[in-house]
């Protein structure tokens, strides 16, 4: 795929936002060919400070801003806020995941932005949305996932509610993001005609969770498994993932632990029954695992039909020779971190090393190309540097 191939080559993108929902979203117009201008404080956008940082990026930093352009406003000068009014005006997105009336006390919510720009596509990300008793208060992606019910079903083997220990509702909020911008704008292209969105991360992961939420109406508290064998055994060296819900899986389940009497016993011979039996089936399964290394069970599973994954870390993936032969994860060096890994974002070409699409802006490093792309020359950036309204990368790295 060139960049002509691109589909979002010529749109313009003002990302306002910070942390990784709305980045997320911001990086994903970029890579499928946006002109993307993250408008961050003077500090930088505090996801820079995700964990543990590495110069001004950090392991979340890095691939939720690759390809897009950074300028760094003081928003409380007359200056920088200028400078940011000018960039909504021209923008055909503005993201922004501000607290409600924030945006709107700077003069750049969306009914005072579409006075100038009435075909603006503006994203409104929150934690709990525009409006309600919830509305300002501060939420993360933990917060969340207590809140939406999403620990409930991720509790432990004593039946404490366990955090996903990824940002897995930023990540999700920023690709239910994506798609809502993404038909706006054919939308736009098709009539002029803007659009408001306004999601949350509660709205999001509520989406996320809609299978869950409906079972949950159905059968409460007394939820069955998905099947029955269906979860996770140990092995002698590790663990492994199985699914031998269906009867054929079943009984190839048995035979492969040397258990061929389980798939005859009238306890277990069917799935009514392995739903009624659940518990005690599980602990014989389970001991019959213990047996085989991971590699032993996978490969016998394997040919047996059985629906299995060996429980890899990330190490593991990386070196799986699927994942290798299929050329799933590209590995490029970054300046500041060194040789790390670019997983292929679905429907998009891999990342390229020297490609601006792979890379990840510093603060300001765009600050003065941005600029003189909507009018400023030279003496009048660097004024604009001295007196503190913007930051400028070069200046940074010269005053170091």
């Amino acid at each position: 795929m060139s960049d002509d191939d691109l589909a979002f080559r010529g749109v313009k993108v003002l990302d306002a936002s910070q942390g990784v929902a709305g980045p997320h979203c911001g990086m994903l117009l970029a890579q499928h060919g946006a002109e993307v201008v993250k408008l961050e404080p003077l500090a930088g956008d505090w996801g820079r400070a995700i964990g543990k940082q590495h110069g001004q990026h950090c392991a979340h930093s890095i691939p939720f801003n690759r390809g897009k352009k950074s300028i760094a406003l003081d928003f409380k000068s007359a200056e920088g806020l200028a400078i940011a009014k000018k960039l909504a005006s021209e923008a055909d997105v503005i993201l922004e995941n501000y607290r409600p009336g924030v945006m709107a006390r700077f003069g750049l919510d969306y009914p005072t932005v579409t006075k100038g720009n009435p075909s603006v596509v503006y994203l409104s990300i929150t934690g709990f949305g525009q409006e309600g008793p919830n509305a300002n208060l501060p939420a993360t992606d933990s917060v969340m996932q207590a809140y939406s019910g999403l620990m409930s079903a991720t509790r432990d083997a004593e039946g404490m509610p366990t955090r996903v220990g990824l940002l897995a509702i930023d990540i999700s909020t920023g690709l239910y993001a994506f798609q809502a911008v993404a038909p706006a704008l054919y939308r736009k292209a098709m009539t002029g005609k803007g659009k408001r969105i306004a999601t949350s991360l509660m709205e999001a992961i509520g989406a996320f969770q809609a299978a869950k939420m409906v079972e949950y109406q159905l059968e409460g508290d007394a939820v069955l498994p998905s099947g029955v064998p269906v979860g996770t055994f140990e092995c002698s060296d590790g663990y492994i993932n199985i699914n031998g819900r269906r009867d054929a899986h079943y009984v190839a389940f048995c035979k492969v632990i040397g258990r061929d009497d389980l798939a005859t016993d009238p306890r277990y011979a069917t799935v009514a029954a392995r739903f009624e039996n659940e518990a005690e089936l599980m602990v014989i399964l389970r001991e019959g695992a213990k047996k085989l290394t991971v590699a032993e069970l996978h490969a016998a599973l394997n040919d047996g039909g059985v629906l299995n994954a060996p429980v890899h870390d990330y190490g593991d993936y990386f070196n799986d020779p699927h994942v290798k032969a299929v050329n799933a994860v590209q590995w490029l060096d970054h300046a500041d971190v060194g040789r790390i890994p670019f997983p292929n974002i679905p429907g998009l070409p891999p990342a390229r090393q020297g490609d601006p699409l792979a890379h990840s802006p510093y603060i300001g490093e765009h600050s003065r190309e941005v600029l003189r792309g909507i009018g400023y020359d030279d003496s009048a950036i660097d004024a604009l540097g001295a007196s503190g309204a913007v930051g400028i990368w070069e200046q940074a790295q010269a005053a170091d």
